[in-house]
């Protein structure tokens, strides 16, 4: 390790305060500080401090200090100048510097000191960038992630001891950048808070003095720095025989995996359905923990020697990482089979290095903007696929994203067109011979070459395929969008400092462009106005409405109530699609000419901001096209379903249209038609003991699909207990929920990962702010749904802490999967029926009622049992997982469908009073704890 800051002493920083605002009377209560010197954690310092006023119960809970632990200490005024004295002549560090350093200069100030003029340092943005990939850059995940020794998270002292620690790890991974990236990076820097930027610069600086070449793994294009990329081994060819003998498969088995007869069972019947030419479909009930995915793999992997390729698809990205990084490695790995697995996803999940570069010579990025900027040029030193999501990020609604994603073009004559990611990835796909995919991707391409000849078809966790589908082909037309995009237009073109008005000078055709789209834009938005009112007077013929958290309607409408023969919303429609055409075209002739003129000062960000909105006018172009298609066609116009969104219930002028199908059939038809020997399994695909409803919904009574159920790979008595709450409130009082939170508060002390499962996101948001600072809760990370970020986010949180709570629903049911965790405790809160005032609920029960079909026992029951059975299975996921299931629903017992529940839980549900339910959860974690020892 190099010697660039052995000069230099850091001393790493924590505070533990009453609170964040410093100037509400908020105190330190502990001064933690390390001194790193060569880097190495010298010395460190620890003061307890008296804020003289109450600390909040919140404060108490998270940092474990009381009242009475700072009663008897002395207060800042002692300690400020031993402080002062600790970091004389030092560089500030701390994890967040924007609170610690100007909370201390604020104590400081107001009790008669100087504030400090240190240079000062943020862990946090150095962290994002020296190891860009991390999950979360809290603090505790860091340097648990990280293997840094840290005894008392939330403790002033060993916070500080941890940052340091940290501060260390990320200049050593800066220091081993090839010089290339340090320079941009450091000429990046300057953006960063506080002095930040030192950091780079140090290294960029120094390191440049010394000659170092560019290792063997990378390669430079222009001032980017890549890893060397390589391309699949096409497999040899050679003739694999499946092993038909349960001998020979315990041959390959040995040493690997346990011979299990349930899977063997399993691996037989997809394997005779997969040989059988008069067979197309089959369906398979897998219950967790047997396999299923080996066994699919190791049943399709010995055909697909002829050619043929093998497409899996799978609702998440979670399980397309862990069938292509755990799965496929370990069936090739037992059967010796010499093939080769990708990804397939759409071009938007690849970094576009052309427009990676472009970003960087823009004018200055806001702060989330640059980091992230700084995050990709490591990242690009690292990655072998440039697939953004190995960045692990939550969402990706930065600005920055529309420049960088790949759009999907063939790259040609580009300065990165033979190292582009996403053409590298189609070469990959081309010669691979299992594809991974998603339900939504394959719904949208399933006609994509890239599939090959006659392919078979795996639909994993195929319960939720049929909603993927329809979820895929749901469009709207949000006017109020449409009118951002249309002023943010006039104001790129007319109002701002540097608009094209502002540069057209004395060009003649510019000028013209500019006098004549204005008033075509203006004319649009009053055609906009037209269709919302149009909209909006037909409320009365609603079959349904909703009244949503944050004050919107939305009504639900048949296609034929909500555009009546020769109406206006038909006539102003045409209309719309004409001036809505003229005003792209007409923007996009501006464009060209800004393009193609020498003497206009066109800046970069004002094209790429009109390109943009071109773009986004293309988008609104495409939707009007489709729904006029629609609603030119009866039989079309019969299988969609419709919703208005009223932002404002009073105002026609806040509407907005979206539009879903109800009947999916004829798309499911076409997909199955591209595939051959298709395979749907999950765990959950019966109801009432048979697959009927799966059938139905999957639309496959025409291809006569085969069906299995596969037996458990292990005794589930073992593994679950189910409990059930005789004595709960109804679901409909408010008593219920009150009773709810009584049960977190006081009977799962014991538990460590308690995913609590509910039906309403309102009662979600209550909940949790009666339980959020509860110091009975205090060793427990909270998370709700749309309370603690996205849900990818809360499920990260939730795998990395050592003790959490999620109230979750919707998908937490059955959409998250929590393979890096095991959870100990399931509590349902309601039995999962799905709610009649959500409008695709609605629509689509209207439209079964209006054949005569029972809604309740054909559609709603099966339904909720299958989201039942999914509930519980987010408790066991495999042989090594134990846990409760707690149901508080007493319609279990009250109501004549609640025997059609209990027939699908595996093992004895016990029924008991709730003031039995704390010994019963206690008593099975002390036996689970003596089983363990």
């Amino acid at each position: 390790m190099s010697h660039i800051f052995k000069n230099n002493t850091f001393a790493v920083v924590d505070l533990e305060t009453t609170g964040t605002s410093r100037s509400d009377n908020n105190h330190i209560i502990q001064f933690g500080c390390a001194i790193v010197k060569n880097m190495e954690v010298v010395k460190t310092y620890s003061f307890m401090i008296n804020p003289h006023r109450e600390i909040p119960l919140s404060v108490q809970n998270l940092t474990g200090i009381s009242n009475d632990d700072v009663a008897n200490e002395k207060d800042f005024s002692y300690y400020a100048p031993k402080i002062i004295e600790i970091l004389k002549d030092t560089v500030f560090v701390a994890h967040n510097v924007e609170f610690d350093f100007p909370f201390l200069n604020y104590e400081l100030m107001q009790h008669g000191y100087e504030s400090l003029t240190n240079k000062a340092i943020d862990t946090v943005e150095l962290t994002k960038i020296a190891f860009p990939t991390l999950p979360s850059y809290k603090l505790s995940d860091l340097t648990s992630r990280l293997k840094i020794k840290h005894l008392n998270p939330h403790k002033a002292d060993s916070d500080a001891y941890g940052t340091a620690v940290l501060l260390i790890d990320d200049i050593k991974r800066l220091e081993q950048l090839p010089q290339a990236t340090l320079n941009t990076l450091s000429s990046l820097s300057h953006g960063l808070v506080r002095d930040t930027s030192w950091i780079f610069t140090e290294i960029a600086d120094t390191l440049r003095k010394t000659k170092r070449p560019l290792p063997k793994e990378y390669m430079q294009v222009r001032n980017i720095i890549l890893q060397k990329q390589t391309h699949n081994v096409v497999s040899n060819g050679e003739d694999h025989k499946f092993p038909i003998e349960n001998t020979a498969k315990r041959r390959l088995f040995k040493g690997k995996i346990n011979y299990r007869k349930a899977q063997v069972e399993l691996i037989d019947h997809i394997h005779d359905f997969v040989i059988n030419p008069n067979e197309r479909a089959m369906l398979v009930e897998s219950p967790n923990g047997t396999g299923k995915t080996f066994s699919y793999l190791f049943s399709y992997a010995y055909q697909l020697y002829s050619s043929r390729k093998l497409v899996i698809s799978t609702p998440t990205k979670v399980l397309q990482d862990q069938i292509l990084t755990r799965e496929i490695p370990q069936m090739l790995k037992i059967t010796n089979l010499d093939l080769t697995a990708e990804v397939v996803k759409a071009s938007s999940h690849y970094l576009d290095l052309d427009g990676f570069v472009q970003s960087l010579f823009q004018s200055s990025p806001n702060k989330p903007t640059l980091v992230l900027q700084m995050q990709i040029l490591v990242w690009s030193t690292q990655t072998k696929t440039g697939d953004l999501d190995e960045l692990q990020l939550t969402n990706y609604k930065a600005p920055l994203f529309s420049q960088i994603q790949h759009p999907g073009d063939a790259r040609v004559g580009s300065n990165f067109a033979e190292v582009d990611f996403w053409n590298l990835a189609r070469q990959k796909q081309e010669q691979a011979d299992i594809l991974v995919t998603n339900h939504s991707y394959l719904a949208n391409h399933y006609n994509d070459s890239i599939w090959g000849q006659n392919p078979y078809l795996v639909i994993d966790e195929a319960h939720r395929f049929a909603d993927n589908v329809t979820t895929s082909r749901n469009n709207a037309l949000h006017f109020e969008s449409l009118w951002g995009v249309l002023s943010h237009l006039r104001n790129l073109l007319y109002y701002k400092d540097d608009s094209v008005k502002e540069i057209a000078n004395n060009d003649v055709q510019l000028n013209f462009l500019l006098k004549n789209l204005d008033p075509d834009i203006l004319e649009l938005i009053q055609v906009i106005n037209r269709l919302q009112q149009a909209l909006y007077k037909q409320k009365e013929f609603a079959t349904g409405e909703n009244y949503l958290p944050n004050g919107s309607l939305q009504l639900s409408f048949e296609g034929a109530n909500l555009f009546p023969k020769n109406g206006a919303f038909i006539t102003s429609l045409e209309e719309f699609e004409r001036k809505l055409e003229q005003v792209r075209q007409n923007t996009n002739q501006l464009l060209f000419q800004l393009y193609n003129s020498q003497n206009l000062a066109a800046t970069d960000e004002l094209l790429s901001d009109l390109t943009d909105q071109i773009d986004r006018l293309d988008y609104y172009m495409e939707k009007c096209y489709q729904l006029a298609d629609i609603i030119s066609d009866e039989n079309k116009l019969m299988d969609e379903g419709f919703v208005l969104i009223i932002t404002n219930p009073d105002d026609p002028l806040s509407t907005n249209l979206s539009w879903l199908k109800l009947d999916i059939s004829h798309e499911l038809k076409q997909i199955y038609q591209r595939f051959d020997h298709i395979l749907f399994i999950s765990a959950t695909l019966t109801s009432d003991h048979n697959f009927d409803f799966t059938i139905n919904q999957l639309s496959l009574s025409d291809l006569h699909p085969q069906t299995y159920i596969g037996n458990s790979t292990f005794d589930i008595k073992k593994h679950l207990e189910v409990l059930s709450v005789k004595d709960m409130p109804s679901v409909d009082e408010e008593a219920h929920d009150k009773m709810l939170e009584s049960i977190l508060l006081n009977d799962i002390s014991t538990k460590s990962h308690v995913l609590v499962l509910m039906t309403n996101l309102d009662k979600i948001h209550d909940v949790f702010l009666n339980i959020m600072n509860a110091s009975e809760l205090k060793d427990f990370e909270i998370l709700a749904q749309g309370l603690s970020g996205s849900n990818n986010r809360i499920a990260k949180r939730f795998a990395i802490a050592k003790k959490a709570i999620i109230l979750g629903a919707d998908s937490f049911w059955e959409g998250i999967d929590f393979h890096n965790c095991g959870i100990d405790t399931v509590i349902i809160s309601k039995i999962p029926f799905e709610s009649p005032d959500q409008p695709e609920v609605r629509l689509r029960q209207r439209k079964l009622e209006n054949k005569g079909i029972n809604v309740f026992e054909k559609d709603t029951l099966p339904r909720a049992i299958i989201k039942f059975r999914q509930g519980m299975g987010r408790l066991i996921r495999g042989e090594n997982d134990h846990g409760q299931f707690v149901v508080l629903d007493s319609r279990l017992w009250t109501k004549n469908y609640g025997s059609a529940f209990l027939s699908t839980i595996p093992v004895k549900v016990e029924k008991f009073n709730l003031k039995e339910l704390h010994k019963k959860l206690e008593n099975y974690d002390q036996r689970r704890h003596k089983t363990d020892h």
